[in-house]
């Protein structure tokens, strides 16, 4: 293993992909009635209790990362002879990228004798995911740690993200909604379409009358912009609505199969964020699916 790759629980890979691949994850926290709770084992995450306790009113929070937490993640590696990649979260939706840059900021003057690269994968979930898993084949085809950083920092535009809500509450009370998505409601069944643009935020893709109609949607998203469906992994992640991602992933292997499926549940930082009932399709597309 030429360096050491790292990521965060927004990644939403499953616990055998992190054995796997030997990733290393910073934990991400969220605080439940203001009560600090640390996502560290995505495998025993219950995510229908905690989604249903959203339902019922329970208030979920996040909070920044502070750079320490990179610090305390990324010296050991280094100071253990290793470079490092590290992954992140979108910068257009947190401010986790930035406290990581604070830290490797320090750690380069600490350890000039080591590589240490902080990507932006301006994505979230299996979109961030994903690039974790093109980071992984790349240091498997031979890539050294700054030409793979190079490769994702040229190829996340790429990374299609496309997404509905069974409420768009939870994105307006923690402020990650771009732009004019702010008007749209679920009134009259109304439901939106949302997406990630080239900078990693969330804005407003289109709107459609009903939840199947809104799943159908996605799905012929997928048809027009995947590229070489044969040769990837898509990911589906959900909140607590797995008959709804079942109908998505079923639509896809009808249209353009893929090579294989990730099915997730939403981890609970970023999932707090978009609320029960949402559910994300990500895949790979062409240079200009974030800006169109």
């Amino acid at each position: 293993m030429s360096f050491a790759i790292v990521t965060d629980t927004s990644a939403n890979l499953p616990s055998e992909l992190l054995k796997r691949y030997s990733l290393t994850v910073v934990p991400f926290s969220f605080f439940i009635n203001g009560s600090e709770h640390v996502d560290l084992d995505a495998e025993h995450f219950d995510a229908a209790n905690f989604f249903d306790a959203m339902r019922s009113g329970v208030k979920v929070t996040t909070s920044q990362i502070p750079p320490q937490r990179y610090t305390d993640c990324f010296e050991p590696m280094l100071r253990d002879g290793q470079d490092i990649l590290y992954v992140s979260m979108s910068s257009g939706i947190s401010g986790s990228f930035n406290s990581s840059e604070m830290a490797a900021r320090e750690l380069r003057e600490k350890y000039p004798e080591r590589t240490l690269r902080c990507v932006d994968t301006c994505g979230a979930s299996l979109g961030e995911g994903l690039q974790v898993l093109r980071a992984c084949a790349l240091r498997e085809e031979g890539k050294s740690v700054d030409e793979t950083a190079d490769a994702l920092e040229n190829e996340r535009r790429r990374m299609c993200q496309v997404f509905t809500v069974g409420d768009l509450k939870y994105l307006r009370a923690t402020g990650r909604l771009s732009g004019v998505a702010t008007i749209v409601g679920t009134m009259l069944s109304i439901k939106p379409i949302l997406k990630g643009n080239e900078l990693g935020q969330i804005v407003l893709s289109g709107k459609v009358r009903g939840r199947r109609q809104v799943i159908e949607e996605l799905a012929a998203r997928y048809a027009a912009d995947v590229r070489s469906p044969e040769t990837q992994t898509v990911g589906v992640a959900h909140c607590d609505c797995r008959d709804d991602a079942d109908m998505l992933i079923k639509l896809i292997r009808q249209s353009k199969p893929p090579k294989d499926i990730l099915l997730v549940d939403y981890e609970p930082v970023t999932g707090s964020h978009l609320g029960p009932n949402s559910l994300a399709l990500f895949f790979w597309s062409d240079d200009t699916v974030r800006s169109r």
